[in-house]
This record gives structure tokens, C-alpha cells and sequence, in this order.
């Protein structure tokens, strides 16, 4: 016999979140709202932070969730990925996620949620998805996803099976994140060893052999001028030694500006705020996007050609000593922590000739291809950790398990 969401929650709950506007929000509110960065596949992620007051969901007649209640995305990635809520309290979600509340015992709850996440379920979102640039799928298409269900023991036998596959797959992953955990600390004992070579070197501060400067402040008013949109560069874009360019947003300027906040080849980038021991990091920009200019949470240093190569720069940020400097003076607030222009200018550094600053640089990228190649393998074994939960959800649903 075939079901859908519709039948089995016939005395349960199956509707959509609730439209909740910027203007209903309130961050002194006690009711919190779950968004679509809540939901992951299997996954309650716990990520958002956003509140209405309770007299605001009671005026707007909010759906309060319950725990154990299953979410499902609407929208991707991946679109219709489901979780259980796992929470108690006052909750209320976001109007592109649906819930699904059973209270037919006949049902396993799990099942359900594991089968919302299989390609068999998957395949028949994909036939009623709609939108071009960002696929969804509405409330009242889910409910035409058609799907059978066995007795409840054998649902229970599935989700044991499953879970049995699923635990042991965690624990293969959580080592495999902690070795890359530590690789970054090799890194680190690697560029901390090499530099001691030229510690004899004259010591200067960054601010003279560098020019440095911040970027643009978001929600300025901006007239008397022409203006444009650029990408730039946020905190969540510069890494420790690295790029994370997967999602690149938009800011306006004047087009006067541009000279000021546009980022060239080799400028050495810090980031000016978040977790203390994380403040000042950074890397070298090598025109990855044409025309990109950064924020005023990240500074630039510019290095004068004739003193100092952005490389050699970068990698003093990334040892020990440097790392220290800007955990003692960053400037602790409440939940994070930052550094100011006059900080980062005073950063002190051994600087040797140009020829010994190539040295140390090509000793650090020969020590540290061997942690990349090792990250490379841990990074591809995550990838086929991903393709292998799937891969077990797919036999759970064709009868294979």
C-alpha cells in the first residue's frame, strides 16, 4: 500500500513554518526561530540565532514545534533534506521548512526521517522541484511523494541497522577530522621551526614595510557620486593560509573609492575579528577576482617590492610567535574578539634579504606539500564518507538491507 505525508499525519501535524519578517523579530524574544540552516540531512546543525517574543508568535498564531517533530527543507542544499528536532521549549520555524509531526504509533518516527533523506524519496522531489536559479519544492507537491511502509518492526529493524552503519561511519570520520586537526598544528610547529633560522635578522614592525589599511564599512549612506557593485572579501572568506571563495557577496561603493579598497596582486591579508586564537589571520591575495575590493573586518598590508616579499609576510602571521602577538593583544568583547589597525601595524618580524626571505619561503612550501597531499587524502575520504551515508540509505529504502 502506498502513502503519503498527508495520510500518515492525518491526526499528527503536516504544514509549513511560519512567514516571519525582520521587523517581527526581536533579540531579547524567548521564542527562538529554526531556520533552513538548522536543518541538515539527519542532522539538527543548531546554528541560527534569531527570536520573536512570545506575544509576537502568539499574534501572528505560530506553529510551536515539538520535539521530535521532523523538518524538511524546502529549499536546497540539498533540497528536502529532513532532520528530527531535538529541542524542548519555545521554538517556531521559517515558513520554507515543513513539518511533519506523527502520532500514529504504527510509525517510526527515524524510518520516516531516514526515508525523506533517501534517493528514493529524493528522486520523486526532483520530478516536482520548480524555480530556476534556486530549486524548491512546495508543501503541497511533498504531499504528492508517494512511498509504502512496512510493519513497524521491520521499521525498527531498518533504523537499528542503520544506525548501527551510521555510528560506526562517525566514528571513521570524527578521526579522520582530528588528524586533520592536527595537521594544522604541524603546519604551524613546521613555520615556527623554520623561521627560528632567521631570528638573528633585524626585527621591524609591519607598518615599515608595509603599507596597511582597512576596508569598507557595510551599510554606509553613500551620495554625491557614481556608484558601483563589486565583490569583496568578508572574515569568512580569509582563512589561515588560505582562500574560502565558495560564496563571494556584493558591496557598493563609490566608484572614487575604488583606489582606495581595491585589492591588488600580493597584498597580505588579516582578518580583524572572531575567536581570539584565530584573530590575524590570513593569507596573500593573487587576483583571484577580477575586480575585488574588502571589508573593513579585513586589512591589507601592501609590502613595499624593495623590502619585503608577501609570502615571506604571510607565513611570519602563521608561526608561533605572531599567533601569540595577536592573541595577547586582541581586545576580548563579549562574544568574540578583534585586533585594530595600530596592532596589526606593530606586529613585529625577523626580516632578512630578499634572497634568505625566498629561502625560508620555499623551505616552509617543501615541508608543508607533504601536509597538503595528507589533507588532499583526508579531504577525498570525507567526500566518500558523504557518498557512503547515502549509499546506505539507498539499500535501507530498495529492499537491500
Amino acid at each position: 500500500m502506498q502513502y503519503t505525508l498527508t495520510d500518515i499525519t492525518e491526526s499528527g501535524l503536516f504544514c509549513d513554518g511560519d512567514w516571519i519578517e525582520k521587523k517581527d523579530q526581536d533579540a531579547n524574544g524567548t521564542v527562538r526561530l529554526i531556520q533552513l540552516a538548522d536543518i541538515g540531512e539527519c542532522i539538527f546543525k543548531d546554528k541560527s540565532n534569531r527570536y520573536i517574543t512570545e506575544a509576537k508568535a502568539q499574534e501572528l498564531k505560530c506553529t510551536f514545534l515539538h520535539r521530535g517533530d521532523i523538518l524538511i527543507a524546502r529549499l536546497p542544499e540539498p533540497l528536502g533534506r529532513a532532520c528530527i528536532f531535538p529541542l524542548s521549549g519555545k521554538y517556531i520555524t521559517a515558513v520554507d521548512i515543513a513539518i511533519v509531526r506523527i502520532s500514529n504509533t504504527k510509525i517510526n518516527t527515524q524510518y520516516l526521517m531516514y526515508l525523506i533523506n533517501s534517493s528514493v524519496f529524493r528522486a520523486q522531489i526532483k520530478k516536482y522541484e520548480s524555480g530556476t536559479t534556486r530549486k524548491r519544492i512546495s508543501r503541497k507537491n511533498l504531499a504528492k511523494i508517494t512511498f509504502s511502509l512496512p510493519p513497524l518492526s521491520e521499521q525498527e529493524r531498518i533504523v537499528a541497522h542503520i544506525e548501527e552503519l551510521f555510528s560506526e561511519l562517525d566514528a571513521g570520520v570524527e578521526t579522520l577530522k582530528k588528524t586533520k586537526a592536527q595537521l594544522d598544528v604541524y603546519r604551524q610547529a613546521i613555520i615556527t621551526e623554520i623561521f627560528k633560522t632567521v631570528y638573528t635578522a633585524k626585527w621591524i614592525r609591519l607598518d615599515q614595510i608595509a603599507e596597511i589599511s582597512g576596508g569598507i564599512t557595510k551599510g554606509r549612506h553613500l551620495d554625491n557620486g557614481k556608484i558601483i557593485s563589486l565583490p569583496y572579501l568578508r572574515v569568512a572568506n580569509v582563512q589561515n593560509g588560505f582562500l574560502n571563495l565558495k560564496e563571494i557577496k556584493y558591496i557598493d561603493l563609490k566608484e572614487s573609492e575604488l583606489s582606495r579598497f581595491l585589492l591588488q596582486e600580493g597584498d597580505v591579508l588579516y582578518t580583524e575579528g572572531g575567536d581570539r586564537d584565530k584573530l590575524g589571520r590570513g593569507t596573500v591575495w593573487h587576483n583571484e577576482i577580477k575586480n575585488c575590493v574588502h571589508q573593513n573586518h579585513v586589512f591589507k598590508a601592501r609590502t613595499y617590492p624593495d623590502q619585503a616579499v608577501p609570502q615571506y609576510v604571510s607565513y611570519w602571521s602563521m608561526s608561533q610567535e605572531a599567533r601569540n602577538y595577536f592573541y595577547n593583544y586582541g581586545k576580548q568583547s563579549v562574544n568574540l574578539a578583534s585586533i585594530n589597525k595600530s596592532v596589526l601595524s606593530a606586529l613585529k618580524l625577523p626580516l632578512p634579504e630578499k634572497i634568505i626571505q625566498l629561502e625560508i619561503i620555499r623551505a616552509i612550501e617543501t615541508n608543508l606539500s607533504v601536509c597538503n597531499n595528507i589533507e588532499q587524502t583526508i579531504d577525498a575520504a570525507l567526500e566518500q564518507s558523504k557518498a557512503l551515508r547515502h549509499s546506505i540509505l539507498k539499500e535501507a529504502f530498495e529492499g537491500k538491507m
